[in-house]
């Protein structure tokens, strides 16, 4: 494990890097967008490009011996092996519709793992100009402010958020409709932000009591993010309760007080 010198160091290379990439967005937030679709609903546009480019050129320069994993290369290429050297795993623009459509919920995702476990965290939405940050054993801040999850109790006065996801074919879309009918009878209300990483920070500083999604696109989504809500004192986990897995693109977030029957509704039968 490195220092805690260093992960210092680390967070600090990764919160610039994620402010120079958020100047690119919060520029391209505001003029017209040049689309490119990797699925019906699954958007990229040049600024999605052009910030992990500017990301990975930063971070390389640091650390030309760590390891990376982006969205728009990496990823592109096939499978995606995580291995215990330090690596970089970055969403460059995580809520790219949001993006395209004017829609504030953007950010920029930015994780480190070191043994294959998230150990810092930063995830930046430039156009509300939030900086959620956190280093394993070290807390979690937005804004540099130390942030804590919620301490609610009950389903029924909690806040969830999840994600459609990208696919459209009937049997994934009934299979989503219908745990949603099972949630929303249990919870106050349901939010759809679209952006993962924004979900997990929502978690961690409590505007958000419950987040799940299945079938995200990569561990891009969630590995700033779940570095935050674990040391903002809360949970992430497998929707069925098992432990999290950052390559499995399923995952389930809130405070421990929830977890058992949030995971108990989860697996109620559709």
């Amino acid at each position: 494990m490195a220092e805690n010198d260093s992960l210092s160091d680390f967070l600090a290379s990764a919160v610039d890097a994620a402010k120079r990439a958020g100047e690119i967005i919060r520029k391209g937030f505001y003029e017209t967008k040049h689309v490119e679709h990797k699925g019906t609903v699954d958007l990229v546009t040049e600024t999605d490009k052009a910030c992990e480019d500017l990301i990975f050129n930063h971070l390389k320069q640091l650390y030309p011996t760590h390891k990376f994993i982006g969205e728009e290369t990496t990823a592109a290429f096939g499978v995606v092996e995580l291995t215990d050297e330090p690596t970089w795993i970055v969403d460059p623009l995580d809520g790219t519709t949001n993006f395209v459509h004017g829609f504030p919920f953007v950010c920029v995702s930015i994780g480190l793992t070191i043994g294959k476990v998230p150990t810092v965290g930063v995830v930046y939405n430039p156009i509300m100009n939030e900086l959620f940050t956190g280093i394993r054993g070290k807390g979690a801040f937005l804004n540099g402010n130390p942030i804590k999850v919620s301490s609610q109790t009950e389903l029924v006065k909690s806040l969830l958020a999840t994600e459609a996801g990208t696919k459209r074919d009937k049997p994934t879309l009934d299979s989503y409709m219908n745990r949603i009918n099972i949630l929303l009878a249990k919870v106050r209300s349901l939010r759809m932000t679209g952006s993962c990483a924004l979900n997990l920070c929502g978690i961690a500083c409590g505007r958000l009591d419950l987040f799940y999604e299945l079938g995200f696109g990569g561990p891009w989504d969630v590995a700033g993010g779940a570095v935050i809500v674990t040391e903002a004192g809360g949970l992430v986990y497998d929707p069925s309760g098992k432990d999290f897995d950052i390559t499995a693109q399923r995952v389930a977030a809130s405070n421990p007080l929830l977890k058992d029957a949030f995971v108990e509704a989860l697996q109620q039968p559709e």
